[in-house]
């Protein structure tokens, strides 16, 4: 919602609404076009208009007439971006692929709503993960406001590394072919 803001305090609702979906577009004067199909315009003035932001990587358009009407548009900014570090095949393999996972994430500290947004695993599989990792002292968390933020412990540090192929192995060799 802050890159999205961002948009529309720089560019108005044309730059805002332009890349929520496919043929969505600000018409002026009150006018939203929400897609590229023919279908006859519909008047929703004084019904609600709900924009939702969503992890998956399209968004739709629903209605519940005549009260209801919502824009559910892909996110963007940090839980969007698809670049991310790829899990090494052999920490996946020592610890399982979903706890490796949000072990990797945990590079920089973290709620348990960003894990699942950026995982896509459910809420109760992260909170297992980051269970097992808290009491293997993988992780270790601390209150933020009103947030609990999980990130990494020094030694989960070294074994992401070493995972890696960089940095120390446990016995203090390196892992760097020679």
């Amino acid at each position: 919602m802050v890159a999205r803001t961002c948009r529309l305090s720089l560019g108005g609702w044309a730059a805002a609404l332009g890349e929520l979906r496919p043929g969505m577009r600000w018409l002026g004067e009150s006018r939203l076009q929400i897609n590229a199909f023919d279908y006859p315009p519909m008047k929703v003035s004084g019904t609600g208009l709900m924009f939702l932001p969503v992890t998956p990587y399209r968004g739709w358009v629903t209605a519940e007439e005549p009260h209801r009407y919502a824009v559910i548009y892909p996110c963007a900014g940090a839980l969007a971006e698809g670049e991310r570090t790829p899990v090494p095949h052999s920490l996946g393999r020592l610890l399982g692929t979903g706890r490796a996972t949000v072990l990797t994430l945990l590079d920089t500290p973290k709620s348990t709503t960003q894990l699942v947004a950026l995982t896509g695993q459910r809420l109760g599989s992260v909170g297992q993960h980051l269970k097992v990792l808290l009491d293997a002292g993988l992780a270790q968390r601390r209150r933020a406001g009103r947030s609990v933020l999980y990130y990494r412990t020094a030694a989960a540090d070294v074994l992401v590394r070493a995972q890696h192929g960089r940095g120390p192995a446990a016995d203090g060799r390196s892992t760097e072919p020679s």
